[in-house]
């Protein structure tokens, strides 16, 4: 991970982004934020998630059924004693958060569940 991307977050979001956090669930600015426009890795300003494959999972935690294509890389997360996929932005490396599928809770059939410090929000009249 290349620290300038790090080195203007805040202690919280780089808890989360570099040292592979989690916020606690329901606390997060994002969680039930429907607005239209583009949410950017909150490191390095790449575009990772477009407003509309945002949805309401009810987790606790911002939940998107797409990303934009070749924003988001994935990694195999052992911790915890479960087997889980972790995503993290392609440009920056930072942690998001974790790639969930086959809970049918959209049509894609799948649910990234992010953490709203690892994201920044720009409205569509905002880029």
């Amino acid at each position: 991970m290349d620290n300038d991307y790090f080195s203007k977050l805040t202690p919280q979001e780089k808890a989360i982004l570099k040292d592979k956090g989690t916020e606690p669930p329901f606390s997060g600015e994002y969680n039930d934020f429907y607005k239209p426009g583009i949410f950017l890795c909150r490191a390095c300003k790449s575009p990772l998630y477009e407003s509309n494959a945002k949805f309401n999972s009810g987790c606790g935690w911002p939940s998107f059924d797409d990303e934009i294509p070749g924003a988001i890389v994935r990694y195999e997360d052992l911790s915890g004693g479960r087997v889980r996929t972790e995503i993290c932005c392609a440009k920056c490396d930072g942690h998001l958060g974790h790639v969930f599928k086959g809970e049918n809770l959209t049509s894609k059939n799948t649910r990234h569940c992010v953490n709203s410090l690892s994201i920044q929000f720009k409205a569509y009249d905002d880029l």
